[in-house]
């Protein structure tokens, strides 16, 4: 009887662990989709909700490293001034992996389409659960 409720026990610890891993995964998969859209509505502000508003918030690009959210903000707006410089930009998610409880690594393809000339690259995230929601607290984006 114990070895039964032992096996139970692990069963369900182990099944509430993915379902909560499940559902952390599908978070990020969302925001990352609902970036999508704001920023295909010419929205740069929403898009930036899902970012750490910090000046911790860390932002590789091809100019190099830039800290804090308004910067990264500001370095949107400035090369990106209006909508046909932002076209419709599409992710291919390759990778959204659980590093931890508080962590999550996501690797993924972007492309924008534009009447300027289309523009694509890869990007690497690292979101952190902080207060109870999950934002990107690093971007890596060539």
């Amino acid at each position: 009887m114990r070895k039964i409720l032992s096996f139970l026990l692990i069963f369900l610890l182990s099944f509430t662990s993915a379902s909560a891993q499940n559902k952390d995964e599908q978070t990020i998969r969302t925001l990352i989709e609902e970036q999508r859209q704001a920023w295909n509505t010419g929205d740069k502000e929403k898009f930036m909700q899902t970012y750490w508003q910090s000046d911790s918030l860390m932002f590789i690009g091809k100019s190099g490293v830039t800290y804090g959210w308004q910067k990264t903000l500001d370095n949107y707006k400035k090369g990106y001034p209006d909508t046909a410089a932002m076209g419709k930009l599409d992710f291919d998610l390759l990778e959204v992996k659980r590093l931890s409880v508080m962590y999550f690594f996501v690797v993924g393809k972007w492309h924008l389409t534009r009447s300027i000339g289309d523009v694509g690259g890869h990007f690497t995230l690292l979101f952190k659960k902080v207060k109870n929601k999950w934002v990107i607290v690093a971007d890596h984006s060539s």
